[in-house]
């Protein structure tokens, strides 16, 4: 077995959790099912079965056991299908990619700046809400999305354009 499995879960996990997310809504399931996948893939590659792309079967798998568990949860329908196939593969996996670079880049920000940043971003909230909320200045919070964007745009810069979508 020539693969490195611990560096392979390392360094895909999070990009196929993303991925799986653009099929299942329920990061429970998500996470199980990429676990599984990479107990699956190991137990294969430990019994001698020969992978010549393990990323793309990695991927592969994660689709197939998404749409499954769909089919089991009756969320499966003929219009779904469609929807979820109007990405390309590749497509996907790169978006997935790029959508773990920036959580990792998320991730790295200082934990108030973080914090801030995601109540503007994710949660959508006006400067003066968030300065309301945190019972800080709108200065500070002005300054602390700043300070990140700074930061995101510096270890980021590929993925510069997907933060102001």
């Amino acid at each position: 077995m020539n693969v490195n499995i611990e560096v392979l879960f390392r360094t895909n996990y999070r990009p196929l959790c993303l991925y799986a997310l653009h099929y299942l809504n329920d990061i429970d399931a998500v996470e199980d099912i990429v676990q599984d996948s990479f107990v699956d893939l190991w137990e294969l590659l430990k019994g001698g079965k020969e992978i010549k792309n393990v990323k793309s079967y990695l991927y592969t798998m994660v689709k197939n056991r998404s749409l499954e568990k769909l089919k089991q949860d009756n969320l499966l329908t003929d219009d779904t299908i469609l929807d979820k196939e109007e990405f390309e593969y590749e497509d996907l996996e790169e978006r997935s990619c790029i959508e773990s670079r920036l959580w990792t880049a998320i991730d790295s920000l200082p934990e108030r700046c973080r914090d801030i940043f995601l109540m503007s971003k994710r949660d959508e909230l006006k400067y003066k809400e968030i300065a309301e909320e945190l019972n800080i200045s709108i200065k500070t919070v002005e300054s602390q999305m700043s300070k990140a964007m700074k930061t995101l745009k510096k270890g980021a810069a590929n993925i510069y354009t997907f933060i102001f979508c």
